[in-house]
């Protein structure tokens, strides 16, 4: 196997490893309510139905009764337990969720009938570590592996800077008067036509608020409507496959979303493939036959053990009819998805889910990677094996993928292909320039750091604020203070420094509705690096009686969780303050950079210079905030 892969594939492996032993210490750890309320388990639930599946496998409808309200990781195609609290060890029958929406699910069980158990009450489903995405993930690093020389393996190659490099056509420039580009600027226009014209690869390198996402719906339409060949769009998280499938649709292509959504609406679950296949005109019968084998089924597991000759020859016709009627559902079935799948012109899946049973075998010229920044790189080889041409889109100077152990991220794991492809291949990158989110000072610093100086501020957005003779930059110093950082197990928090930015957080809602209704009260995110200064700063805001009219337009979570979105007023509280000058994890200064680019008008850090300044980014960031008369004392607010 070559280096590249093999290297690859032992921080999967120690990955995998890392990954269950987490899940298996907290599945035997922790009680049904503490599994709930971390998302892994649905309990108590009800069974709403049953239908005979492929295979002679039954699938039940499965609702949660209670506790809706809890965000879970109960997903399309992993891998999961029924079981009875009654006797959890004894009680299990384990299966696949093969579709979930809302409060329901189904839930395919490896056998042919339900238990007799299931009717004692006190069911629930449990999650089960996920083995598939990991089996799913080797076998793309050694597939990729096999084609490193072979015929079909030239994008292998570029990838894995085997000498080859990418080429472009010398095609003629888009025309702006192409409805999707009309609204573009010159960096988004570039990136389109270097995608319409890269014959095997193309990297978008979209800073914060440049319209990435924008730029890759007009790219995608102007490819299909050049080809007209179905594209395979991907991205890490089933959240950012939605927003990018609700765009296409948009945009007027016809949308085929594999997998179920996370974000559960009516148009994206119209985009599924169960709801296409349902509004075919051949469903029904389809159900038809189901129910009918369902019937011959039910009538044949009447006769019990001790039962004569006629009595097992009547048992066995009724199923070898049930079997057969299945396999004639089966097979209408294939026919309909087939049909669905190939009217699509853009197929969306998470990365592992651009292998669904349904599309495993499907082929495209070409596959789109979103928010390449944070794929897990062996994920992203499952939809790039599948394409020739590949369009990488993201930022490597924001957070990477999380992994679990220390020593797979140490060792390599958390570097991602975007990242390696950018340093490989500079000239298949375009970097969006023009970014329409923030005040042109709040981003200022970032540019300068991360992004060379290139990026500049929209006309529409550069000189936005709160209102009038608002500052739109503070950093507040907490150095003299005595507010030191507390260490409680393996978390940090900053008490003192948690309680200023509460009242500076009262201080300026009073400002505010000098300006402002509590109706039009602007959006605010209180972010911390920590999740135990988050677990303070919460209970600040939920303690706050002032604040609770504002209460749904403040959001309290940590950095990580903040990607991707964006507040009209963001805080930070950078936590560290120690005399040795230990920052943590705040030395991966792109955690810094994805606080700083959340805040559309108002950004406000609060950090102890004494403890930063150790590190250059900080000491910059500090005379950056002098030089715009944007840097105050703590001790100022005090007096």
């Amino acid at each position: 196997m070559n280096t590249y892969f093999q290297n690859l594939l032992n921080l999967l492996n120690t990955e995998r490893e890392e990954d269950k032993k987490s899940y298996l210490q907290f599945a035997e750890q922790n009680s049904v309510n503490t599994r709930r309320e971390a998302g892994f388990t649905w309990y108590p639930v009800a069974i709403r139905g049953t239908e005979l599946s492929r295979a002679d496998y039954l699938t039940v409808e499965i609702e949660r009764t209670t506790h809706t309200e809890i965000i879970h990781q109960l997903r399309s195609g992993a891998s999961a337990v029924l079981f009875s609290q009654h006797d959890a060890k004894a009680d299990r029958v384990e299966g696949i969720i093969t579709w979930q929406r809302k409060d329901r699910l189904g839930l395919t069980l490896r056998t042919d009938e339900l238990p007799d158990w299931a009717s004692n009450g006190k069911l629930g489903v449990d999650l089960l570590f996920d083995d598939n995405s990991y089996d799913e993930m080797t076998t793309a690093l050694k597939t990729a592996d096999a084609r490193l020389d072979a015929k079909d393996g030239n994008l292998v190659r570029i990838l894995t800077g085997n000498t080859t490099q990418p080429t472009f056509n010398t095609a003629p420039s888009l025309t702006t008067h192409y409805s999707p580009l009309t609204n573009l600027n010159s960096s988004q226009l570039s990136a389109v036509q270097q995608i319409v014209n890269a014959n095997n690869l193309a990297i978008v390198h979209g800073p914060p608020g440049t319209g990435k996402t924008t730029t890759l719906v007009a790219a995608i339409q102007s490819l299909y409507a050049r080809d007209g060949k179905q594209i395979l769009v991907t991205a890490p998280s089933n959240a950012a496959v939605d927003l990018l499938s609700e765009k296409l649709f948009d945009a007027g292509l016809n949308v085929l979303r594999i997998g179920n959504p996370a974000r559960v609406s009516d148009k994206l679950l119209r985009l599924t493939l169960d709801s296409k296949m349902s509004e075919h005109p051949t469903t029904k019968d389809i159900k038809k036959l189901k129910k009918q084998a369902a019937e011959y089924k039910t009538m044949a597991h009447k006769y019990k053990r001790t039962f004569g000759k006629a009595e097992r020859e009547q048992r066995k016709a009724l199923l070898d009819e049930a079997r057969k009627l299945m396999k004639e559902a089966d097979a209408a079935e294939s026919y309909i998805a087939d049909d669905v799948l190939s009217k699509a012109a853009v197929i969306t899946a998470t990365l592992v889910g651009a292998n669904h049973y349904t599309v495993k075998d499907r082929r495209y010229e070409t596959v789109v990677i979103d928010e390449a920044g944070q794929a897990l790189e062996p994920a992203g080889w499952v939809p790039i094996l599948k394409g020739s041409k590949l369009i990488l889109a993201g930022d490597h100077h924001q957070l990477p993928p999380t992994v679990k152990s220390v020593e797979a991220a140490r060792n390599g794991l958390s570097r991602t292909l975007l990242e390696k492809a950018v340093h490989l291949h500079p000239e298949a990158v375009t970097v969006l320039e023009e970014q329409y989110r923030a005040n042109e000072l709040i981003m200022r610093y970032s540019s300068t750091v991360f992004y060379g100086g290139r990026l500049h501020a929209h006309s529409s957005v550069a000189a936005r604020t709160l209102f009038p003779g608002d500052a739109p930059l503070l950093f507040i110093d907490t150095a003299g203070t005595g507010w030191e950082e507390k260490a409680e197990g393996t978390g940090i928090h900053n008490r003192e420094e948690a309680s200023f930015l509460i009242q500076l957080l009262l201080q300026m809602k009073d400002a505010l509705l000098l300006h402002y209704t509590p109706e039009t009260f602007p959006s605010v995110a209180v972010i911390s690096p920590y999740r135990q200064q988050v677990e303070l700063l919460r209970e600040g805001v939920a303690t706050s009686h002032e604040l609770q009219p504002y209460a749904a337009s403040i959001a309290v979570n940590t950095i990580d969780s903040f990607q991707g979105a964006e507040r009209d007023i963001v805080f930070i509280s950078l936590v560290r303050s120690n005399a040795e000058g230990t920052i943590g994890f705040l030395t991966d200064i792109r955690r810094t950079n994805v606080a700083m680019t959340r805040a559309r008008k108002k950004l406000v850090m609060i950090g102890d210079s004494a403890t930063l300044s150790g590190l250059l980014f900080y000491a910059g960031l500090i005379q950056f905030a002098q030089e715009n008369e944007a840097y105050r004392s703590a001790w100022e607010y005090m007096e």
